[in-house]
């Protein structure tokens, strides 16, 4: 045992004693190690983001968009979805208990007072807020009555009173929407942003018939369609009886692609994975090719040290020290400057972790299991890259040690 602690004794001397020596080591371990701890945080805060987006679409959920893949990946917004399909599809799916039909505006000057601001105003019927289970906090729901009156009402988001209302209650007064004058009736809960940065709370929600002839002159189309089943079990079978119930309804021939697109929790899932797996792996080939870099030049500076510090090895064997006590010395010497990394590395990747989220916008969640991953790669390190100037430095014989020193 004491041989033990002497071993270590010597090793946290040599450290101190070769200081420039040791921040080389240290810090091309750390920067390895940051890339490894964001990589782990990264794919935790993704899974987490990903179920907490579940939860929020809801696992019973399906949307329906207009337009097909290829036109949507160009950016181009076509119309295929009808109101005719609504109510087919209301007929035809009992087991949906909320249908709700979505027509959006982008980008529509609203106004009160001398204020000013530019929103989204998304048309729909009284089932919208309980079909994003988005809770009317302030006033009340849009009504049926409000849908088929197309009456000038309106739900509001949180980002919209800032802006609008920061110093009233917004609940009964009258803005403009474009030059249509809407009743503030509700206002929803703050909700924050997607995963993609958008605000959810940035918007304008109003009775699909006032939207659909008020502001956007449209009769026959709308953007989307919300669908919540009763059996959850059934969400791939339901997926695959609406999407054959759409092409039968839009007469689409077997090989034909779809003219509409179905959204549903699995795919929210496969985006955030994919997404997720493209950061590890780009972030992961830089950690890797970093540790090992920080490997080589670890091994490389420990074989100098070892032809430096021959005389006292030599001297050490000469008073009793055993080969396995230099080996473990040596060993111990290199493990704890890339422990020393690791915790380093952890650190760096904490602070770097703001600057992905503000610039990628992407979920980070730093936990232990970042830190451990982080301290289990570094020891690696030490104990791969340290062993053969480890064992170089136990081979010596000490009286040709004593000789050339």
């Amino acid at each position: 045992m004491r041989r033990f602690f002497f071993a270590i004794l010597q090793a946290l001397q040599a450290v101190r004693a070769f200081k420039l020596r040791a921040a080389f080591c240290i810090s091309s371990v750390a920067l390895g190690i940051s890339a490894i701890t964001v990589i782990v945080a990264a794919t935790e805060g993704a899974y987490r983001k990903a179920y907490e987006m579940v939860d929020r679409f809801g696992p019973d959920a399906m949307l329906v968009l207009g337009g097909s893949e290829e036109a949507r990946a160009i950016g181009r917004r076509d119309k295929t979805i009808t109101v005719g399909d609504v109510e087919a599809l209301r007929q035809a799916f009992p087991t949906a208990y909320l249908l709700v039909p979505m027509s959006s505006v982008r980008e529509v000057n609203v106004s009160y007072g001398n204020r000013r601001h530019q929103t989204r105003v998304t048309g729909t019927t009284e089932g919208y807020s309980r079909s994003w289970s988005w809770p009317v906090v302030d006033g009340r729901d849009l009504t049926e009555a409000d849908v088929k009156g197309a009456r000038n009402v309106a739900l509001i988001g949180a980002q919209v009173v800032r802006e609008i209302f920061p110093d009233t209650d917004p609940i009964g007064k009258f803005l403009f929407v474009r030059n249509l004058a809407v009743r503030v009736v509700g206002v929803l809960e703050e909700r924050g942003t997607t995963g993609a940065g958008h605000n959810l709370d940035d918007r304008i929600v109003m009775p699909i018939t006032t939207v659909m002839k008020k502001l956007m002159n449209e009769k026959t189309y709308v953007n989307a369609v919300r669908i919540r089943f009763m059996d959850v079990r059934n969400m791939a079978r339901h997926r695959e009886e609406v999407r054959a119930f759409l092409r039968d309804r839009h007469q689409l021939k077997p090989g034909q692609p779809d003219d509409f697109r179905l959204l549903s929790s699995e795919e929210i899932i496969r985006f955030l994975v994919a997404l997720t797996g493209s950061l590890v792996i780009f972030i992961g080939i830089t950690g890797v090719m970093s540790l090992v870099v920080a490997g080589f030049v670890l091994a490389n500076l420990f074989l100098l040290s070892v032809n430096e510090r021959i005389p006292e090895i030599g001297i050490r064997r000469a008073v009793g020290a055993r080969r396995r006590d230099i080996l473990f010395q040596f060993l111990f010497e290199a493990t704890a400057l890339t422990l020393a990394g690791g915790v380093l590395g952890f650190g760096l990747g904490v602070a770097a972790g703001p600057l992905l989220k503000f610039v990628a916008d992407f979920p980070i969640y730093f936990s232990w299991k970042a830190f451990a991953v982080g301290l289990a790669l570094s020891s690696l390190v030490g104990l791969i890259f340290g062993l053969q100037p480890a064992r170089r430095a136990a081979a010596i014989h000490p009286i040709q040690a004593i000789r050339n020193g």
